[in-house]
């Protein structure tokens, strides 16, 4: 589709009549209307706390809302369009350089426009988290009193970095990621939009998708990189954005990777066997790859735990918890930091002894029951716990394995058609070898040697 750089700057009025013309173009294109929004569906929609906030009506009689999500999903924007529909003054803070001085400044002014002239303030406070306890406290009064309807904007877990008071006295609304169709709407909309490159330039569809990858989610990200690539491509004398501008303008190099196509497959799979084989080098250089074309650092995570699990399993139990706090981890810190926890987890589980004793005995135990090698629970086992259970000889010489030496019992636990069956058979590497030992011990116990 064609795209054109305007040739001189658009001077178009934003959400409060500010003059954006020289603005970057992430803030050219910020929506002004809750129509022009993209993404965050469920948390706007119809009937939602959020939807009804949007709505025109008093201020006075919205709530503080501390919104939670990752860069670049609409939290400024919500913010502004509360603001504009409750007729609000906007107030705007960021956290990384303001202090208490400025937080109070701002809640007495606030305080002066509502009472002098019955004016109401919308305060947007930028990275919430960043404020320590005493910043977030000097925000307290503006919010008990009504002077201030507070916007608190967080890529942080707010139940860790908000003061239990603001967060009592706030709506909490989680943001998500805006999916690839979200983000490329967004590109389409700043390609043909007056307020944005307004037509010059066209962008070729496999420059779109790595617009979209190295975007992660993130609409600023997206925007800011394609102006950066057509300024890139204007300079270079052509009319067509490709993937060599964006990599130019990214200081990305190109990595060929389709999250539905080969490469994604190729990949994982040659990740997960270099774990499997041991090589964390090879391993961290498919973990680069993924990272670098924009793939899901918590698809990655999920993968490491199947694969502590499947190819570590018993050799080694730690490390199926070290996937999982891995995960909780991504989930919680998100990119750029997440690739710190996934190459850890990735060089531990590539150098943990291997087995996949759990795996091959799951299967094989399903493998009979596919095939209808199902028998019947022996007497002793069934549940007795019911009237007239012993009648039916339900749970008759059931012996309990604590009262018994070792805390063993010589007895038989399968199904009579299946009672030589095994299953589990346990590999000497790593703790499994301890394992091996014990089980030989008790299957002699159990007459099944």
């Amino acid at each position: 589709m064609p795209i054109h750089l305007p040739k001189t700057p658009v001077m178009t009025d934003s959400l409060f009549d500010q003059d954006t013309g020289g603005s970057p173009l992430a803030v050219r294109m910020r929506p002004r209307t809750l129509d022009e929004f993209v993404g965050q569906r469920r948390a706007i929609a119809q009937g939602s706390p959020l939807h009804k906030l949007l709505q025109p009506g008093d201020t006075d009689t919205k709530s503080s809302v501390i919104l939670w999500g990752p860069p670049g999903t609409g939290k400024t924007t919500l913010a502004q369009l509360i603001a504009r529909a409750g007729s609000a003054k906007f107030m705007e803070l960021s956290a990384i350089n303001a202090g208490v001085k400025d937080v109070r400044d701002v809640i007495s002014a606030a305080q002066d426009n509502k009472s002098l002239y019955g004016v109401s303030t919308v305060l947007f406070v930028d990275e919430v988290h960043r404020f320590n306890k005493t910043q977030q406290d000097a925000l307290l009064p503006g919010v008990e009193n009504g002077w201030v309807t507070l916007i608190a904007a967080t890529t942080e877990n707010p139940s860790f970095s908000v003061i239990a008071p603001l967060m009592s006295r706030s709506l909490l609304v989680t943001l998500s990621e805006l999916d690839d169709a979200d983000v490329s709407s967004v590109i389409s909309k700043a390609i043909i939009d007056p307020r944005g490159l307004n037509g010059a330039v066209t962008v070729n569809e496999e420059a779109t998708q790595m617009l979209i990858r190295l975007a992660g989610g993130d609409a600023r990200r997206a925007l800011t990189v394609l102006e950066a690539a057509a300024g890139v491509a204007l300079s270079n004398s052509h009319s067509e954005i490709n993937v060599d501008d964006i990599s130019a303008a990214s200081d990305h190099n190109v990595v060929r990777y389709d999250k539905a196509g080969d490469q994604h497959y190729d990949i994982i799979s040659a990740y997960i066997k270099s774990i499997r084989g041991s090589d964390p080098d090879a391993a961290l250089h498919y973990l680069a790859r993924m990272l670098e074309a924009g793939e899901d650092p918590r698809f990655i995570a999920r993968r490491l735990m199947i694969s502590a699990s499947e190819d570590i399993g018993l050799a080694d139990n730690s490390m199926l918890q070290l996937a999982v706090a891995a995960a909780q981890t991504v989930a919680l810190i998100g990119m750029p930091e997440a690739r710190i926890t996934l190459s850890q987890a990735t060089i531990a589980l590539a150098l943990a002894p291997k087995s996949n004793s759990a795996y091959l005995a799951i299967d094989n135990a399903i493998a009979d029951i596919r095939q209808g090698d199902i028998g019947i629970v022996p007497a002793p086992l069934r549940d007795s716990h019911y009237a007239r259970a012993g009648d039916l000889g339900h749970g008759i010489g059931y012996e309990y394995p604590h009262d018994a030496p070792g805390g063993i019992v010589a007895a038989q636990y399968l199904p009579d058609a299946l009672k030589t069956a095994t299953y589990y058979r346990p590999t000497d590497r790593g703790t499994e070898a301890g394992l091996s030992t014990l089980w030989r011990k008790i299957r002699t116990l159990l007459g099944r040697d």
